[in-house]
Parts: C-alpha cells; sequence; structure tokens
C-alpha cells in the first residue's frame, strides 16, 4: 500500500497527562501489548511495515499516550517538559538504531553554549519507550515494553557536552559538508533527508552560502544501551 492511498481514520483524541504519574500510568498500560493492539485502542490503521512511515511508532505512542506538542519546538509533553523517545529493541533485546534528537543548524555562527542548546533541552527529561523491532516481526505483533523516564546524570550530561561542542565548532568553522558520523563519542551528526537531492542552506569556512544535506544529532546505540 502507497502512502498516498494509505487509509486515514479519525484517531482517538487523548488529554494531555497532568502528571509524570499520570504518564507514567498510560505507558504501564501500554506495556505487554502489541502495537496492533494500541493501535485498535488508539483507532489508528497499521501500516504493513514501516518502509513509508518511519515515524509511524512515535506517532502512534504520542496519540495514546497524550504528547500535545504537535509541531512545535516544544518537549512533546509540554507541561510536563517531558520528551518522548522510541527505543527498538533487536532480538536480543538492545537497542537497534542510532536515536535521533533533533536537527543541526547548519547556518550557526555566533557564540554556543551547551546550557541553552537544543540538543540539552529535548534530552533534559525523556520518556524512553522499548518496543520490538525484529523486522521477522510482522508490525503489529511486535510487543511493547516497560517505559521509564530518565535524565542525565552529570557524568553523562558532560559526556553529551563534550561531543556537541566539538562538532558545533566544526559547524561554526563552516566544516558541516565535512562532519561524518564517526565523530563523536555518544552524540554524532548524521544526515536527516529522505535522500541526497534535499539541500539546506549551510556556512562555508570562507563565509559563504553552500548547499548541503540538512543533517542531525543523533545518540549512538552505545549509549542508550547503557540507559537499559
Amino acid at each position: 500500500m502507497s502512502e498516498d492511498n494509505f487509509p486515514l481514520l479519525q484517531t482517538r483524541l487523548v488529554s494531555p497527562p497532568k502528571t509524570e504519574a499520570e504518564l507514567l500510568m498510560r505507558c504501564q498500560a501500554m506495556a505487554g501489548k502489541t502495537l496492533g493492539q494500541i493501535a485498535a485502542e488508539s483507532v489508528v490503521m497499521v501500516p504493513e511495515d514501516l518502509r513509508r512511515h518511519k515515524g509511524w511508532v512515535g506517532n502512534l505512542f504520542e496519540t495514546y499516550l497524550g504528547a500535545d506538542a504537535g509541531n512545535k519546538a516544544e518537549p512533546d509533553f509540554v507541561d510536563l517538559g517531558v520528551e518522548m523517545k522510541t527505543l527498538p529493541l533487536n532480538t536480543q533485546g538492545k537497542p537497534k538504531e542510532s536515536t535521533y534528537v533533533c536537527t543541526v543548524s547548519m547556518q550557526q555562527t555566533g557564540e554556543l553554549n551547551w546550557q541553552d542548546s537544543w540538543v540539552r533541552r529535548k534530552l533534559s527529561r525523556v520518556l524512553w519507550v522499548p518496543v520490538e523491532a525484529d523486522r521477522a516481526i510482522p508490525l503489529a505483533e511486535r510487543y511493547v515494553g516497560n517505559a521509564w523516564i530518565w535524565q542525565p546524570t552529570v557524568e553523562q550530561d558532560n559526556m553529551l557536552q563534550r561531543d556537541w561542542e566539538e562538532l558545533m565548532d566544526r559547524i561554526v568553522l563552516g566544516e558541516q559538508a565535512e562532519i561524518t558520523a564517526r565523530e563523536g563519542e555518544y552524540l554524532q551528526i548524521r544526515p536527516k533527508a529522505a535522500n541526497s537531492k534535499v539541500l539546506a542552506k549551510g556556512i562555508s569556512a570562507s563565509g559563504t552560502t553552500e548547499f548541503i544535506n540538512p543533517k542531525g544529532f543523533y545518540l549512538r546505540t552505545s549509549f542508550t544501551g547503557q540507559l537499559m
């Protein structure tokens, strides 16, 4: 089924949770259920696979739990200041892929501060929702695990800050196009676009405008694996 003719349903609207305790209670109600069961309760259609619907699982959880940020530059649960991240797991129960945090501003030229950065705001308080991601398991039959709310320890915050500062120094120096996913111990920068033809404005080393592929900040599995 193509993305264009994927059927749309009137999904069940859920009010935002008023407290973290209420949010975790809703997570407990999700734990142990399949994505198909959660979708049925939320009146959401399940796609055949995620090749054309990469954000479907996260959107399903947002619907079920009552996330209210939408497309605003706010944490998913605005009043609680909590960001939600799905954590796809392989057959060994370990993170299967890196976790997207936010987009990278490719036109950054001024002084930067980790404490005020969007990356740190996104990671200051995170609801992690583990879910099976083995491709051998049909999407609707994949189970959801026990979610938890995490905030960085001082050591973790320092580790992320170090990576962020090194990566942002490269951007300020106009070296965006040269940054690879190999850089950064726990926080990395990777392309964030449907294909290589998508371009965004950046600043070159000479200070002129150049067009490069959009990029995003991602947490490596070596980091998210520690959180479990």
